[in-house]
């Protein structure tokens, strides 16, 4: 596969039309499609499915579209990173973050950086654990932001300042709502909606103890406090989420007793040379993390 090939489908699945995708691209529809044609002969599979007005992508076509989109954005940075030099700290870096306080001191320290190092771009990604550490593998991403529980011993790392407080969110009719704290025998049997990821799920049995067989689990979700917030309104269930400004005048949020605590590390690969932007930046992280909050915004 020639990666303008792989470019000329990623154009075809985001416009959903060949002549559009050829217009955009600046070549005929008859070779746009006769590329399409061979790339389907070249891997053996049906990539699309043709209408009469658009063309939509097949479930393997879905697959090669994630794939494709890594592999081209993984040349561009690398093309940028060897266009750049040794010498001048400039480029992108590329953090996948999930949803924690702790993106508030991590935009402390790329904006305190950007100060210095104004040619150095940085890339956010927002995604849950599991698809932040695939894309580290991939090469696409260089740094993760990762909620704990996490496997990192394929990483380096930096512990973050800010320790996420599990909590539960419910509606203020909810009757668990006038209790000051939320022991997992209130939960039991209760519908509830909880974080996808495996581990998360496991940290949740281990605290409801004897009482995890009457979890009642009504929904997943894997991120975004806002659904979680829609989806506890609308009546689906309670959810379990780490604490965060709730201002939604309907719901409320309440602690667990015991508590559960969960620490953040910001993550990059072992065992790999690293662009001089990227070296400069967990250098400025280390140093900047091991001062007095007040005296991290600015300090390089």
């Amino acid at each position: 596969m020639e990666l303008r090939v792989l470019k000329y489908f990623l154009a075809v699945a985001r416009e959903e039309n060949v002549t559009k995708a050829a217009n955009l691209l600046h070549i005929t529809q008859p070779t746009l499609s006769r590329q399409l044609i061979q790339l389907e002969e070249e891997l053996g599979t049906k990539l699309f499915q043709r209408g009469r007005h658009n063309i939509l992508l097949t479930e393997e076509g879905m697959l090669l579209r994630r794939r494709a989109q890594e592999i081209v954005d993984l040349t561009e940075k690398t093309e940028k990173e060897l266009t750049h030099g040794s010498k001048t700290v400039s480029g992108e870096i590329s953090i996948g973050c999930g949803e924690t306080q702790n993106m508030k001191p991590l935009c402390e320290m790329i904006a305190a950086f950007q100060e210095k190092y104004p040619e150095v771009v940085f890339h956010i990604y927002t995604a849950i654990a599991d698809d932040v550490t695939e894309r580290l593998e991939n090469g696409v991403l260089d740094m993760g932001l990762l909620l704990e529980p996490v496997e990192i011993s394929r990483y380096h790392f930096v512990r973050m300042p800010l320790e996420e407080k599990w909590q539960v969110l419910m509606r203020k009719d909810c009757p668990l709502a006038e209790k000051e704290k939320i022991c997992p025998s209130d939960l039991a049997g209760l519908p509830l909606i909880i974080a996808r990821r495996q581990s998360v799920r496991n940290l949740l049995e281990n605290w409801f103890g004897n009482v995890a067989e009457g979890m009642q689990i009504a929904s997943t979700c894997n991120l975004s406090h806002i659904n979680q917030s829609i989806m506890v309104e609308s009546g689906i269930g309670v959810a379990l989420v780490m604490d965060f400004s709730c201002n939604d005048q309907t719901l409320c949020l309440r602690p667990l007793e015991p508590e559960i605590v969960s620490g953040c590390v910001l993550v990059w690969k072992k065992n790999q040379v690293l662009p001089l932007a990227l070296t400069r930046f967990i250098d400025y992280m280390k140093a900047s993390l091991a001062l007095p909050t007040e005296r991290r915004r600015g300090k390089i």
